[in-house]
């Protein structure tokens, strides 16, 4: 032991010889702790993902039809179109066609009604569906496929509804718009008054078609002219084959003019007045309805929630560029 007085060295406290050991093992179990807690946390926002992504795939897969799953019995099959003729959507050939097939093939269902509420839309997904119709029609005569008609059945929409055995209206409905359009928008005068240069360079001396900032030449116009009189020339046989001896042919019925319910019945574009129950009650003699129409999941409802259809409707725009529409 020193006891010299002028002898400064510090001398810790017998009590606490220890004390850096016990620094460092607060701070090991302190570390452990927290990588425990993390660890934990970790392991749940996992399972609530996972969780998350079953019950979404559960939702999407619709559990809810039993078509499927369960004997039906004698019934009328419904499949709704609403909204425009597109390749997403209710009224794509996609998601029609399917449905379609189902109802067709289903010992149970004595006739098919198409409950069609569209403006129109894409020449292409109306054609594919309209095939489709006339080929299960042959291959199952004894279904008819009736067509009714909600606030509007025009243009591609009407281009399917042509095929259907009978159409039905109400006689304030929009039916007909029997023509094909192809728009844009042009802006070269602006952009010459504003002192900007378009730079437009290409491969191919008509790559350029349509472009909206670059002059729509006579010999481009001519060709989108008789792209749209060939689409235009395919509706009117659909509708011709399809309604027959039915349609009163006026210089108007093709010329893309829309008429109420009541009118387009006297001209024969339609057979008659109906609603989804009337037809299925008074026509098929079938008043159960089942509904084979593919509804919107749950995934599909949080992309457009947060804007993911507004995004891709916004590229395909950019890229893809004027195109011919039933409308």
């Amino acid at each position: 032991m020193n006891n010299d007085p002028n002898n400064h060295t510090p001398v810790a406290p017998v009590g606490n010889a220890n004390w850096e050991r016990e620094v460092l093992e607060k701070l090991v179990f302190a570390t452990l702790k927290e990588q425990r807690a993390h660890r934990r946390w970790g392991i749940f926002f996992k399972l609530l993902i996972l969780l998350t992504v079953l019950f979404a795939l559960w939702a999407y897969s619709d559990f809810t039809f039993t078509a499927d799953t369960e004997a039906l019995g004698r019934h009328t099959a419904l499949i709704e179109i609403d909204g425009t003729i597109e390749s997403e959507g209710s009224g794509s050939a996609a998601i029609v066609i399917p449905e379609l097939n189902k109802a067709f093939s289903d010992v149970g269902s004595v006739a098919i009604v198409l409950h069609i509420n569209s403006p129109g839309g894409s020449p292409v997904q109306a054609g594919m569906i309209v095939d489709e119709i006339l080929r299960l029609r042959k291959g199952y005569p004894a279904k008819p496929l009736y067509v009714v008609v909600d606030e509007m059945c025009a243009s591609g929409g009407y281009y399917i509804a042509a095929a259907a055995d009978k159409i039905f209206v109400n006689k304030a409905s929009i039916v007909g718009s029997i023509g094909v359009l192809m728009d844009g928008f042009g802006f070269t005068d602006i952009m010459q008054k504003a002192g900007v240069e378009r730079r437009l360079l290409t491969a191919g001396e008509n790559k350029g078609f349509m472009d909206p900032f670059s002059p729509l030449s006579e010999k481009h116009k001519a060709h989108a002219q008789t792209m749209l009189d060939e689409i235009h020339q395919q509706f009117i046989k659909v509708v011709r084959t399809g309604r027959g001896a039915r349609l009163k042919e006026t210089p108007e019925t093709f010329s893309g003019l829309f008429w109420s319910g009541a009118k387009a019945v006297e001209m024969g574009l339609a057979d008659g007045f109906g609603s989804v129950d009337s037809v299925a009650r008074d026509i098929v003699k079938a008043e159960d309805i089942v509904d084979y129409t593919q509804h919107e999941g749950l995934p599909e409802r949080v992309l457009k929630k947060f804007g993911a259809a507004m995004g891709s409707g916004a590229m395909k725009s950019v890229f893809q560029g004027s195109r011919p529409a039933l409308q």
